[in-house]
């Protein structure tokens, strides 16, 4: 099954062979696609350890994005100065070949399913919000916890994509329980400066 998501980085390989990748121009050209494949290809990074000075930025941008999806909003919109923003050659490339690789993958579990779902406007306002809250447990500055709420955001944006109403579903219960972790976390925290001292003594 050839899907929408791997066709679209396909054409990504092929334009990166002859100028940069610029964020505004593949909104531009994905339309409505553009939310979830910039918001992909901006949180795919998280997987592996970030260079400094980029989870601020790309994290903005995929909160922005998925803040529009809630407000039920088609057509992305970046600010110009992020809009410009161009990947670099070789970690476009490396990115772009790590998608690919994660496409082979989703090419097994995902297909159009449970159309009323995946395509009912709400949905959609749904989804954004998911992805919202999840790239606010990414940008948290909590170690090594980076590629947890990363995953749930790549479910949810092939999801979209594909019009995958089951996928959808099961990343909206993957969502809960990411954030129930991260309450748990917290709590955690909250709870050591009390129960260390008692741990000492």
């Amino acid at each position: 099954m050839h899907l929408r998501f791997s066709q679209d980085i396909k054409s990504l390989l092929q334009r990166l062979a002859e100028q940069p990748l610029i964020l505004g121009d593949i909104l531009a050209e994905t339309s409505e696609r553009g939310f979830c494949l910039v918001i992909t290809l901006l949180v795919l990074p998280f997987l592996f350890p970030m260079p400094p000075g980029l989870t601020g930025p790309f994290g903005g941008a995929c909160l922005l994005l998925s803040m529009q999806m809630v407000l039920g909003k088609r057509s992305p919109w970046l600010p110009k100065r992020i809009a410009n923003y161009k990947f670099p050659r070789p970690f476009a490339q490396l990115l772009l070949q790590n998608l690919g690789r994660f496409t082979k993958v989703l090419q097994k579990i995902t297909r159009p399913r449970l159309a009323k779902i995946a395509h009912n406007p709400w949905i959609w306002r749904i989804n954004g919000f998911c992805i919202s809250l999840l790239t606010i447990l990414l940008i948290l500055p909590i170690p090594f916890t980076n590629p947890i709420p990363t995953v749930g955001i790549l479910l949810l944006t092939v999801a979209t994509i594909e019009s995958d109403g089951l996928l959808i579903c099961i990343s909206y219960g993957i969502t809960v329980l990411i954030t129930l972790l991260f309450g748990f976390l917290g709590y955690a925290v909250w709870l050591a400066p009390s129960l260390l001292p008692s741990i000492f003594k």
